[in-house]
């Protein structure tokens, strides 16, 4: 093994602190209506800074360490969301528009579905890597991580939360591909899937409500992604200007989180928008590299995991502000407002660095080396 930090692990923590570092002044710039923007930014600016340090530790240990705590973190992570489902806790679990998503402990704001985002990677990871080919196999293989993603994926739903669900299963999937399931089996739970989300739809009328809006696009029902369109064509080639935005004048709510990167198309412009889907595809690049040299499956499983966890955050929430996606609330991974997912985006991105440190010569291993 080398232990060394290549090129590909130098860029990606550049990366990453640029788009934490962006992120930090565009959502800055966009809760500058609230009551306590200044408290907004240094929530944040104190989260990377924890991140930060995190990440720094997360480089320097040995990545192996995940797959001897896979479970006990998956059993951490599932206490902490049941807990915000208990009639009990609403003192430590309040209702926020309707959703109990967080657990706030004095100065301690953790969102459990964001935790469970890296759970699932280092989890199916651990998983995969075990059972190797026969992970080819449905009883055996693919079926015990429908039982620990079904679970984990309605936890989240009971939130409500169906955006995240999805997104969390999106990640155990990719994992579950690159490691090697069959597509006939993807194909079959992926008819079932949506014949489950479309019930799931249907059961709650907002979730109809925006469906609908987004398929006949309704005025009312689509304020918030017309708003969020206007946003990016008042931008321009330029940008009006840091700071200078005006939607976020109480016109399109959740702009510094839901519609952050409606904000900086307005201020930053067509060339900002550019630059954030260009820093965003480098990112899945360096993640893919550094998983394609893994010097064992579970560090490419890993790898895998945590860079498809970042990518198709930043995917789905780009989608819904450009109105090719019904409205949900993914946040935009670095950059909108929540300590949870900036520190996980954080820590991931360690774990991303530890693994490239320990490639085999830069090149993919042999069977031998694994």
């Amino acid at each position: 093994m080398v232990n060394e930090m290549r090129w590909e692990t130098r860029l990606l923590v550049l990366v990453a602190a640029v788009l934490t570092v962006f992120g930090i002044a565009s959502l800055y710039a966009a809760a500058t209506m609230e009551r306590n923007a200044f408290g907004f930014f240094s929530r944040q600016f104190i989260g990377a800074g924890l991140g930060l340090l995190i990440l720094v530790a997360a480089g320097r240990v040995d990545y192996h360490l995940w797959r001897r705590f896979a479970w006990p973190l998956l059993l951490v992570t599932v206490v902490l969301l049941i807990i915000p489902l208990l009639p009990f806790t609403h003192a430590i679990s309040p209702s926020r528009n309707g959703a109990r998503r967080w657990i706030i402990l004095g100065p301690l704001n953790l969102q459990p579905s964001e935790v469970a985002k890296f759970t699932v990677a280092v989890w199916v990871a651990m998983l995969a890597a075990k059972k190797g080919d026969a992970i080819r196999g449905f009883k055996q293989g693919v079926a015990p991580f429908l039982v620990v993603l079904g679970m984990i994926g309605a936890l989240i739903l009971l939130e409500p939360n169906l955006s995240m669900s999805v997104l969390v299963l999106l990640i155990g999937a990719v994992v579950l591909f690159t490691a090697g399931a069959r597509i006939k089996h993807f194909l079959m739970l992926g008819a079932a899937g949506g014949v489950a989300a479309i019930g799931l739809v249907l059961v709650e009328p907002y979730r109809w409500a925006r469906l609908r809006c987004f398929l006949e696009s309704c005025g009312a029902g689509n304020f918030q992604l017309d708003q969020a369109l206007l946003g990016f064509g008042s931008g321009g080639p330029l940008g009006v200007g840091f700071g200078q935005g005006q939607l976020k004048m109480q016109y399109l709510p959740y702009a510094y989180s839901d519609f952050l990167f409606s904000t900086i198309g307005e201020e930053w412009g067509f060339l900002g928008v550019i630059v954030i889907v260009l820093l965003f595809g480098v990112f899945g690049w360096l993640g893919f590299r550094i998983a394609r040299t893994a010097p064992d499956p579970f560090g490419q499983y890993l790898a895998v995991g945590l860079t498809s966890a970042v990518a198709l955050a930043g995917v789905l929430h780009m989608a819904v502000t450009v109105g090719l996606m019904p409205t949900t609330g993914l946040a935009f991974p670095f950059m909108s407002y929540g300590r949870t997912g900036l520190i996980i985006a954080l820590v991931s991105v360690g774990v991303l660095v530890n693994i490239g440190r320990s490639r085999v010569g830069g090149r993919t291993p042999t069977k031998n080396q694994r």
